[in-house]
């Protein structure tokens, strides 16, 4: 990698930032910086060992009050592999990747040992959902920062969660443990495109957050991204008109006009989890 931290920042957030010299030498840093959208492979396979590692890796992240609730389920047999597939059409590469994996939020754990310990489980509501769901997301996070580290590419999959309950079916996942997403993994067969972010004036906030207001910034992070990472299709211009100028906020602004996921709620309650 030639480019500089502040150079991948820059290409990143269009803004030039001051980064401190130990910042700017870390390798991970970089490379963190440098993620880029890959879906497609080299036809080489990634170690068992080096997967199992990798989730080790994962999970020594950062987990809520020690409670670690957060799973990492391999999936390496072909029949579950095309399960998981089949549900998943829109995303091809998770048949193809060399490896795959789903990251699991797990409560059931918890109150298993509050069972062993003899002790009552009073924290029965949003929370106890609230909180492995993060501590997924983080292992996931530190899984892909890892992976990629090493040369591997990664392609985080959130459209597990469309079919929750086959997918839980097919890893066996028992009550109070849920998808939060698919992950395949392999090892790159191009270098893949770097996706501008928002302004950080729209995201980082100090002391208070600036508001609610988002028109302008939106506006620059349209035209920012269009320079360098177009979209090449657009989402339905049948209902919504061919006309209108397309960027990322038409896009997503598009792409959530249209109902999903309303059984997820249905299926985080029928896991055994109260939302209250």
């Amino acid at each position: 990698m030639t480019e500089t931290l502040q150079d991948l920042l820059a290409a990143r957030f269009g803004e030039k930032l001051d980064i401190p010299d130990a910042l700017g030498a870390s390798p991970v840093a970089r490379s963190i910086a440098n993620h880029r959208t890959i879906r497609h492979y080299r036809d080489e396979a990634v170690a068992p060992e080096l997967v199992r590692a990798l989730c080790a890796v994962a999970l020594s992240a950062p987990s809520k009050s020690d409670l670690q609730q957060a799973d990492i389920v391999i999936v390496q047999a072909a029949e579950q592999r095309a399960a998981l597939a089949a549900l998943l059409p829109d995303n091809p590469w998770a048949a193809k990747a060399p490896a795959f994996l789903v990251f699991c939020g797990n409560n059931s754990r918890q109150r298993q040992v509050h069972a062993l310990r003899g002790h009552p489980f009073v924290n029965d509501h949003l929370d106890a959902f609230f909180n492995p769901a993060v501590d997924a997301g983080i292992v996931l996070g530190t899984f892909i920062a890892a992976a990629e580290a090493i040369g591997l590419c990664t392609c985080p999959i959130s459209a597990i969660r469309n079919h929750p309950q086959a997918v839980a079916e097919v890893l066996g996942l028992p009550a109070y443990v849920f998808p939060v997403a698919g992950l395949c993994l392999g090892w790159p067969a191009h270098n893949g495109a770097m996706s501008p972010r928002l302004g950080l004036a729209a995201t980082v906030h100090v002391d208070r957050h600036a508001g609610a207001e988002v028109a302008d910034q939106v506006a620059e992070y349209d035209a920012r991204r269009n320079l360098t990472r177009p979209y090449r299709e657009r989402r339905d211009d049948t209902r919504f008109g061919a006309a209108v100028e397309y960027g990322w906020s038409e896009d997503k602004a598009r792409q959530y006009a249209r109902p999903e996921r309303q059984d997820w709620g249905k299926f985080v309650r029928a896991r055994g989890f109260k939302l209250d």
